[in-house]
């Protein structure tokens, strides 16, 4: 052996036997919180930070100012202001924080950032990768076994899916906060008894299986298993909304809010991961997407964000959930603080809000500065892995390791770090 080859071959030889111990000391690092839940609540089309949660300077589309859209109000933070119409929000700031310094360069194009703000990658051509929910499904798994890991009250859509996760770690999808899963929802017709009888009919046909068709189709198999659960009464119950105080639902507010209500309901019912929507109604005509005439009723699309999250906040904490329960709230990209020809506003990634509440963190109000328009950061920038590893480590899963697509390693949060002054 060439003396080269042989200091090469000593260092590999080092550098593998050192490993565990590196691996050991990094564990002993890494930060974890006790989350045991998510509720996340998406605002597609873009939230603009400056007309919610990171106000700036007033301007006006009247005389092509730039600026907020809207007067500011002091929080029960110090030196952290909203906007006007979050102001049910206000008071609960001490159990929020506003993550002002979110930024990506994906293009300002809603698909494309909206798959990297579920997945926290771009599309990519040959790995399809999971979604956030996914990944706490198959890092957390389940919390009772009759009910699922992850549930998805929105859109169906390939970037909320388990990509080379699996099946198995995929979404319910949910159409109606009234009724439990189409499809899952046992017909009057099937009364128990004969529901008992088909259920030892299948029984019979799974003895007859061979173990090597058996274990060929275990995927098949547990899909089946938990539809039969979540077909029961038990898991259904979740969906009676009409259960709870009319005081209370009023409180939440109109579709939307009960949407919210029925989230908790589900973090009671046992599921890991609940994705809420919220621009299905289009409240002001565009939804989130405040170009043009959209701007001037989005105030009441923040009114209606403001009602359900707070009364989110308050429900959750009166029933002793909310330090188990992470609220998560993300958009694509934010907006800039010009206005458009028609008064509203573009995209923008360089600088934008997300927001987390509860689940046990130490939170501050707000966290990062941007600029006095909000379009650079100055202080604290949170990438979206970052982003991304605070709500791993919150829930206590290991925000470093990696996951495999075949043999091809993939890191959970593409090496993103989570915010350690929200961790005690």
């Amino acid at each position: 052996m060439h003396r080269r080859d042989f200091l090469w071959t000593s260092a590999a030889v080092a550098a593998a036997s050192s490993t565990p111990f590196t691996q050991t000391a990094k564990a002993d690092t890494l930060i974890k919180g006790g989350a045991e839940h998510v509720i996340s609540i998406w605002l597609g089309g873009g939230m603009g930070a400056m007309d919610t949660f990171d106000p700036k300077r007033m301007g006006d589309p009247t005389q092509g100012k730039p600026g907020s859209y809207y007067p500011s109000i002091e929080t029960c933070v110090p030196g952290v202001r909203l906007c006007e119409h979050l102001k049910q929000m206000a008071p609960l700031m001490d159990r929020v924080t506003a993550v002002r310094t979110v930024n990506h360069h994906v293009i300002d194009e809603h698909a494309a950032a909206t798959n990297f703000m579920h997945t926290g990658r771009p599309v990519s051509g040959t790995v399809l990768y999971p979604s956030l929910g996914s990944i706490i499904s198959h890092e957390r798994g389940v919390v009772q076994e009759d009910a699922p890991p992850y549930v998805l009250i929105g859109y169906p859509n390939v970037t909320r899916g388990p990509g080379f996760l699996g099946a198995r770690h995929n979404y319910l999808y949910l159409t109606d906060t009234s009724q439990g899963p189409a499809g899952l929802s046992r017909p009057d017709s099937i009364s128990p008894k004969r529901q008992s009888r088909r259920e030892s009919i299948l029984a019979t046909l799974r003895q007859a299986q061979g173990l090597d068709s058996k274990n060929s189709l275990q995927e098949y198999e547990d899909a089946i298993d938990m539809s039969q659960k979540l077909s029961g009464p038990s898991f259904n119950k979740s969906f009676q909304l009409d259960e709870e105080p009319g005081e209370l639902r009023n409180s939440y507010g109109g579709e939307f809010g009960q949407r919210c209500l029925l989230a908790r309901r589900l973090v009671e019912r046992g599921v890991r991961f609940i994705e809420v929507s919220h621009n299905l109604n289009f409240l002001n005509g565009t939804g989130w997407d405040a170009h043009n005439s959209g701007i001037l009723q989005q105030h009441a699309l923040i009114q209606e964000l403001d009602s359900a999250v707070s009364t989110l906040i308050v429900d959750l904490e009166a029933k002793k959930l909310l330090d188990k329960t992470l609220i998560v709230i993300t958009t694509e990209f934010g907006r800039p603080p010009e206005f458009d020809s028609g008064g509203g506003r573009g995209h923008q990634g360089t600088a934008f809000t997300c927001v987390l509440a509860g689940g046990g963190l130490n939170h501050c109000g707000a966290y990062g500065e941007s600029d006095d328009l909000g379009k650079k950061v100055v202080s604290n920038p949170v990438s979206v892995p970052d982003f991304f590893a605070t709500i791993h480590a919150s829930l206590g899963i290991d925000y470093s390791k990696y996951l495999y697509d075949g043999d091809r390693p993939v890191p959970v949060t593409d090496r993103g770090q989570p915010i350690a002054t929200l961790f005690n």
